[in-house]
């Protein structure tokens, strides 16, 4: 599995996960010719009225997992810390995982995209996900099953199958 972290992490685009996802994309809208290609996986940021992110201040670790894995009994949990993206979460955007004006700046991304989704995500569900890729022109839509929000923990295969995936 090392060797497949390694190789995920040195992928000739710009991919991030969840929050990173989110900054991934902010990048894209931005124009750089350094980012030929974006994969956001699970992303947050993006304000949908109608499919609203769910609210994970306070909850426990267990009720977190519970929303994040499509199994949480396959994922080791630490019942006194956070999770990483919730640490992430309150150090750079407080509680609030949207911004209301991202919607506008992502239908000016012109470098391909692919938004790939764990279909059991409990905290940004996959009306979500499709809400993104229908925000970026010609971005490319593809569901994990059996993954929730945090795929790369769940089906890292499956993952890295579908971002190299062109």
């Amino acid at each position: 599995m090392a060797l497949r972290l390694v190789q995920f992490h040195q992928l000739p685009f710009h991919h991030r996960l969840q929050i990173g996802g989110w900054t991934a994309a902010e990048m894209a809208t931005l124009h750089s010719p350094r980012v030929g290609r974006v994969v956001l996986v699970n992303a947050v940021g993006l304000d949908v009225p109608e499919q609203p992110l769910s609210d994970v201040s306070g909850l426990t670790p267990q009720r977190l997992a519970a929303l994040s894995f499509h199994d949480p009994a396959r994922i080791p949990q630490d019942p006194d810390r956070p999770g990483p993206d919730l640490v992430a979460l309150r150090t750079y955007t407080g509680i609030r995982m949207t911004d209301p004006t991202l919607r506008d700046r992502l239908a000016g991304i012109t470098v391909p995209t692919h938004v790939v989704w764990g279909a059991s995500d409990g905290i940004a569900p996959v009306a979500y996900g499709r809400a993104y890729a229908d925000a970026i022109p010609d971005a490319r839509f593809t569901l994990l099953p059996d993954a929730g929000h945090l795929p790369q923990l769940e089906t890292p295969e499956r993952l890295l199958t579908a971002v190299l995936a062109r």
